[in-house]
């Protein structure tokens, strides 16, 4: 508890399978936008490749040998390195707990991860691109998270609104913490962190400078909690 009681950086980051801007594949232009973040505790979205097996967009021995950071193993398969393309990091040092997948309603594929941490749960999330699927999708995280002491949900939540389509997390304090989407133009907060009672946010933002700029078409945001 004692890390927690200091705080806690908490982030997102849709990576678009390593394609930037320049429309080509660079895993290092991200790991580097990673380790630049100085978290705890990563969600990121479009981890893996949408073909076949569904192979990593960044080697496993990649995150293992550049960054301080351990994969969660939510995985299903030996190749992936989320679910439904939603992945997770840790510091290293940060036991990470049970794994809980979430399969999410909607026309398209989707499904979230739950991992229990020291001090709270954590689900990455990347919701749908309809409103009506993805307030059921919302729905479905709150119920699989039910009874939890404290949560954080963190991802891509695809809503342009700043308050419509989030009523299923009515319990939880919903930080946008700036535009970060589109990278090259930022005029929506699609990326969002969630977090229930008992948790507190002291700082947020999104990180539009260096490498995020072109690494990807969203912008890594971050919020700190204790």
């Amino acid at each position: 508890m004692d890390t927690y009681k200091k705080g806690l950086r908490v982030a997102s980051y849709n990576i678009r399978k390593t394609k930037g801007l320049d429309r080509k594949r660079d895993p290092l232009r991200i790991v580097q936008v990673l380790n630049g973040l100085d978290a705890d505790v990563i969600a990121l979205q479009e981890a893996d490749l949408r073909l076949g097996a569904r192979p990593s967009a960044i080697a496993r021995s990649v995150i293992e040998t550049e960054t301080d950071f351990e994969i969660v193993p939510v995985a299903r398969n030996a190749v992936s390195l989320g679910w439904h393309g939603n992945a997770i990091l840790v510091r290293k040092g940060i036991k990470a707990g049970k794994v809980t997948h979430i399969d999410l309603p909607g026309l398209e594929p989707r499904g979230a991860v739950r991992v229990d941490l020291p001090a709270f749960s954590f689900v990455a999330a990347h919701l749908g691109l309809m409103r009506r699927h993805r307030v059921r999708q919302l729905h479905a995280i709150a119920k699989a998270c039910d009874g939890a002491d404290r949560v954080i949900v963190a991802g891509d939540f695809n809503e342009w609104s700043p308050r419509k389509g989030l009523e299923a997390l009515g319990d939880f304090a919903v930080h946008a913490p700036g535009h970060s989407f589109h990278a090259a133009r930022p005029i929506a907060a699609l990326d969002r962190i969630a977090m229930s009672k008992g948790l507190e946010m002291r700082d947020a933002g999104v990180v539009q400078e260096g490498l995020a700029r072109h690494a990807s078409d969203h912008l890594p945001i971050w919020v700190d909690v204790v």
